[in-house]
């Protein structure tokens, strides 16, 4: 049977006991930083001067049709290759966080991914920005399993969805952030500070979280009732790790896995093909140049925010009515994937106004998604091995990424239109809900050995 969970109840923690929500804020701010560097490339991509120079040509060369879809060409196994590099990089991320812990662990991908966000302003070629991007995926894997595992640590399990909802629509707001800022820096001082500029940020995040984060049993701010709070659930590291041998036979690893495989690669389509989307859709009346395309990004990533907290919030207002965790999670889950399904409309319609509204609810709905996917790993395991579980989802999801960018480019030169991909985004959330609940039919707690 489910474990039902009661709601949390509003006097058990003093006013004065709330030090986990200044580390959820923190996560917060890491994971903006985290998609402001990630997604400077999908507006440097409308910049005809960086065109030009990753396709080795003069300045002032005209750029032909021939020439853009060349470049999109190019620019899809740029994008495979930093996938490629995140998946690989939640390999050792995961491991990495479960043995030297989350503060450290963090603070290397942190480090790893800013230094790469930097060097991007620096290269000339194809060949320099796919290392660059490579670099970057391996640093960048490091904030999913560090989050987790941090929610993991700092929260009881019925606020663990809504902490992972307010951290992860930092997302959200990083792509806001780099849809405003990026445009303007790009035509004031070019693409190569875009990126440098950006990188740099991460070296600030760097300084708050190692001045900020330590585990709440050795934090000096925080206080007994907190701390008995954040264990209600009897939950606590025990400090023996768990190898990745002993997770794979569990089809609750393979649940989340397989789930995170069939998304995360229609999430990365969005973040990097939909400023070319709204440039060059054939069926678009209106067509948005790098000066204008900010606007509807900050639209849609606005309600993708109000998505990400709304549906982490629902779960735990599931729970506090007396829901099974299980039953709150799935159904939460069932409402995101259903509100996806119009999207592939927004390829086909001519107005913007209707486009950006349907990729907005699709997006919403794939942060809510996420936040309690996400959390399905503290449900289902143990401490010791949400860090190692969440790097095993995200490797999925980067292999999942990186085979639809492969194809992506192609796909969109090919047939000259962008319905092929948006039809597979309708149908991937759904599908993978059934795959995971086929899989984790009650999202029971797993049993490692000790």
């Amino acid at each position: 049977m489910s474990t039902v969970i009661s709601s949390p109840q509003p006097t058990s923690v003093p006013k004065a006991g709330r030090y986990r929500w200044v580390i959820c804020a923190i996560l917060f701010v890491a994971t903006t930083i985290n998609y402001v560097d990630r997604n400077v490339l999908s507006f440097t991509m409308l910049d005809d001067a960086f065109r030009r120079v990753m396709l080795g040509l003069a300045a002032g060369t005209p750029l032909t049709a021939e020439h853009v879809n060349d470049f999109k060409e190019r620019m899809g196994y740029v994008d495979a290759a930093f996938k490629t590099a995140y998946a690989l990089g939640f390999v050792i991320a995961g491991w990495m966080i479960d043995r030297l812990g989350t503060r450290r662990g963090f603070s290397i991908s942190i480090t790893v991914w800013s230094i790469a966000g930097v060097l991007h302003g620096f290269v000339n070629s194809i060949m320099g920005m796919s290392v660059t991007r490579f670099l970057l995926g391996l640093g960048e894997a490091g904030n999913f399993p560090a989050s987790i595992k941090s929610v993991a640590e700092w929260f009881p399990r019925k606020e663990r969805s809504f902490a992972t909802g307010l951290f992860n629509a930092g997302a959200n707001v990083g792509i806001i952030l780099t849809a405003a800022c990026v445009p303007l820096i790009v035509a004031a001082f070019g693409w190569r500070a875009s990126f440098i500029i950006t990188g740099a940020l991460g070296f600030v995040v760097l300084v708050v979280w190692l001045l900020a984060f330590h585990r709440p049993e050795s934090h000096p701010k925080v206080t007994a009732a907190e701390l008995a709070y954040i264990r209600s659930d009897g939950e606590e590291d025990s400090g023996k790790r768990v190898t990745w041998g002993a997770l794979i036979p569990f089809k609750a690893t393979w649940a989340f896995a397989i789930a995170k495989f069939m998304t995360d690669a229609i999430w990365w389509f969005y973040l990097t093909w939909l400023p070319s989307f709204f440039n060059d859709n054939p069926a678009l009346e209106t067509k948005l140049d790098l000066k204008s395309v900010g606007i509807p990004f900050v639209v849609i990533y606005l309600i993708s925010d109000g998505g990400s907290i709304f549906f982490g919030w629902l779960a735990t207002k599931f729970i506090g009515l007396g829901w099974s965790v299980n039953r709150a999670r799935k159904t939460t889950m069932l409402i995101c994937a259903l509100c996806v399904v119009p999207i592939f409309f927004a390829s086909m319609t001519s107005s913007l106004v209707l486009a950006i509204a349907l990729i907005s609810l699709a997006t919403a709905a794939h942060q809510g998604w996420s936040a309690n996917l996400f959390t399905t790993v503290s449900d289902m395991f143990p401490m010791r091995a949400v860090g190692s579980v969440t790097g095993i989802g995200g490797m999925m999801g980067g292999i999942g990424g990186a085979l639809l960018a492969a194809f992506a480019g192609k796909i969109i030169a090919s047939t000259g239109s962008y319905l092929p991909l948006f039809i597979i985004a309708s149908c991937a959330y759904l599908i993978a809900l059934l795959i995971l609940h086929v899989l984790a039919p009650r999202l029971e707690p797993v049993k490692l050995a000790e």
